[in-house]
């Protein structure tokens, strides 16, 4: 589930450097997370460079940011998005343990969700963030 150019879509960029993970993710979500809301895009970026590069040249409705990702992790990307580029660009940060979440939290995300991932929790948080997002 990779780049699809449905252009009613939202725009959803999945950021780790785990392809299983992002694969994990973008199953979990599913291409319509709810009836309400749009089909969605994903895009996937494997570093905090082509992540960077992506969320400057494209408008995003939501970045899913897996924190445990080496080098610069989902909280340290999304401070980053939110300090250098859009103060209100919707994250999800994906934490590996529940005590992580006040870490998650320095990133000003709209939602954290803890692993292993649970679908239904994922889809749901995935699913607020976007009708907040799109509602706008």
């Amino acid at each position: 589930m990779a780049e699809n150019s449905d252009r009613n879509a939202a725009n959803v960029l999945v950021y780790s450097d785990n392809a299983e993970f992002r694969k994990q993710v973008m199953f979990a979500v599913g291409r319509k997370v709810a009836d309400d809301l749009p089909n969605i895009n994903y895009v996937e970026a494997a570093t905090w460079q082509g992540a960077d590069v992506k969320v400057q040249e494209q408008n995003f409705d939501l970045l899913i940011l897996d924190a445990e990702t080496p080098k610069l992790g989902g909280i340290g990307f999304g401070k980053k998005v939110r300090d250098e580029y859009a103060p209100s660009m919707p994250l999800l940060v994906i934490v590996a343990r529940p005590q992580d979440e006040w870490l998650a939290r320095t990133a000003k995300p709209n939602a954290v969700v803890v692993q292993p991932i649970q679908p239904r929790k994922l889809a749901d948080a995935v699913a607020g963030v976007l009708r907040q997002t799109l509602a706008k």
